[in-house]
């Protein structure tokens, strides 16, 4: 009841503020519900509360350099399927007030940030992925000039409506060279960062460290069309943990390395990127390092692969692959890269026609890492750095986008994969796919229009072949309306050969938003940014409401 009420006299502040017409208050409210229903296809529902619903709440206040906000949430009767279990009933998520300057700044309560590309720390919150990692305790910037920024943290991370027992040290430094060094035409920046996490175990072995350490340095240089980026991170050694359990005997060390290149200009784009990570897993607690739900993750690394927007791409989708393990496979890492090619064909020529063409190539390649695994005794020796393992995915895809008249444009697009269900998602079986997709859009004018994609997958193996369609209407600015369709008529199974239909609609006005459906969903990965989480099968009606305020 205590906790009620503190909730009730938090979310009222802004109010109180609000009404006498200080500062700035806003705020947003999100809900995400869903019926499940059962299906001779996908299942019966065979958990309690068919009816579920993930609600949030987020209010934010602003006056002069001083801000707060909260964020109260609810997941009543439960959360939707496949969330972390520890979100239950109604309570306060996050909160935390401070203040801001062009010089300083300090947070109280929970805050996001990012080191450099995450690869030491990111904190950050996606629902749709059921993460919220933020970490509650004091966070300050310090910026004495354009040029420099400093930033040290303390705290403990989000772990449900809890912290996890680990604490969190972050250190951060931010150089532009280029502003101390006055260059005109280029752009040189240097950054260093250090996280540590400190959990105490109950372990006697005199090798254990409660304190595990990562060391990040960096250099970001551009000039004229061309830019390049360096980051190297060096994890110290931590105790070995497999499927939730510690190994007290073992211990290993880890490191990462990151380049990115490009160069762009009118026309044309070039981005490269190379990686390779080792042992580079890293969680605010060391028993949450096999947790399927995201939880307790201090750092960010995110499969480095082109983000499909069809249901067929996204069947076989990579997942990164950070961490040591040799149960049930021996895996130390991955190592690979990718690029991605921009090209406009111009106007007026022969294959740019009147509107132009444009195309995009990707292509990406990943291995875990080469060297001899000892499983019976946990120990692992590296083939060096440019050892290549077992190669874990491949895709090679080609994007033509098409405007044909002011009414209609197109969208072609092929994709080449190879997919190592072992290793990726530890599942027997290899995949070699080719995917298929052409969309269509036509403009009927006054926020009318009519969109139209047809898809289908070749492959021999798994599940075989799929095909997929789509058609939305948008009757205007306010009302759209759509229905999907996905289905594995290729299956050997004739029992798996299903449907996966999804129709529905939505209603937007201003800043609020109301989507409806009813349908049956794949089960597999859903992936948001490179980061993943499993759904499994099912079917019913959903309701979505967002507004802000």
């Amino acid at each position: 009841m205590k906790k009620l009420h503190l909730v009730g006299i938090f979310l009222c502040l802004p109010l109180i503020s609000f009404a006498q017409d200080k500062g700035l208050f806003s705020g947003g409210f999100e809900s995400n519900s869903q019926y499940y229903v059962d299906d001779s296809k996908t299942g019966d529902f065979e958990f309690d509360d068919p009816f579920r619903s993930n609600s949030y709440l987020r209010l934010s206040y602003e006056y002069k350099n001083w801000f707060a906000n909260i964020q109260g949430e609810a997941y009543v009767p439960q959360a939707l399927l496949n969330y972390y279990p520890e979100y239950e009933d109604v309570n306060l998520g996050t909160f935390a007030a401070g203040y801001k300057s062009e010089k300083f700044e300090f947070t109280l309560g929970h805050f996001y940030e990012q080191f450099g590309s995450g690869l030491a720390l990111r904190t950050w919150e996606d629902r749709q992925l059921g993460i919220n990692n933020a970490i509650r305790g004091a966070n300050v910037k310090y910026r004495p000039t354009q040029s420099l920024e400093f930033t040290a943290l303390y705290g403990r991370q989000r772990d449900g409506f809890s912290v996890s027992d680990g604490d969190i040290y972050g250190f951060n430094a931010e150089v532009g060279l280029d502003d101390l060094f006055n260059f005109e035409e280029t752009g040189l920046d240097f950054g260093f960062s250090y996280v540590g996490r400190d959990e105490d175990l109950d372990i006697s072995n005199p090798d254990f460290e409660s304190l595990t350490s990562v060391y990040s340095g960096r250099i970001d240089f551009s000039s004229g069309n061309f830019y390049a980026g360096l980051e190297y991170d060096h994890k110290t050694d931590d105790v070995y943990t497999e499927l939730g359990n510690i190994i007290e005997d073992k211990y290993f060390d880890g490191n990462a390395f990151l380049l990115n290149a490009g160069y762009a200009k009118s026309g044309l784009g070039i981005d490269a990127t190379f990686r390779r990570m080792e042992n580079m897993a890293f969680y605010s607690q060391r028993d949450q390092s096999a947790n399927i739900f995201n939880q307790n993750i201090i750092n960010y690394v995110p499969a480095l692969t082109k983000q499909h927007d069809y249901s067929l791409t996204n069947i076989y989708v990579y997942q990164s692959q950070p961490r040591l393990s040799f149960n049930p496979l021996g895996k130390a890492g991955e190592i690979g890269g990718q690029i991605d090619i921009f090209y406009k064909i111009k106007k007026g020529s022969s294959l740019g026609g009147k509107y132009g063409t444009k195309l995009a190539f990707n292509f990406a390649n990943w291995y875990g890492l080469g060297g001899t695994f000892d499983v019976g005794n946990r120990v692992f020796e590296s083939d060096g750095f440019f050892g290549f393992g077992e190669q874990y995915f491949r895709e090679a895809s080609l994007e033509i986008r098409k405007k044909f008249s002011k009414d209609w444009s197109g969208i072609f697009t092929y994709v080449n994969s190879f997919y190592n269900k072992r290793y990726v998602i530890d599942q027997s079986g290899e995949v070699d796919s080719n995917t298929f997709v052409a969309e269509a859009t036509y403009k009927m004018g006054k926020g009318k229009s009519i969109r139209m994609e047809g898809q289908y997958l070749s492959t021999k193996d798994d599940m075989k072949d799929w095909a997929g369609g789509t058609f939305e209407f948008n009757l205007n600015r306010n009302f759209s309306f759509f229905a999907t369709d996905i289905y594995n008529f290729g299956n050997d199974d004739e029992d798996k050969q299903i449907h996966y239909y999804n129709f529905g609609g939505r209603f937007t006005k201003g800043a609020t938003s109301v989507g409806f459906g009813y349908g049956r969903q794949r089960g597999g990965l859903l992936c948001v940014g490179g980061i993943c989480r499993f759904v499994p099968e099912s079917t019913g009606f959903t309701l979505n409401l967002s507004t802000s305020f």
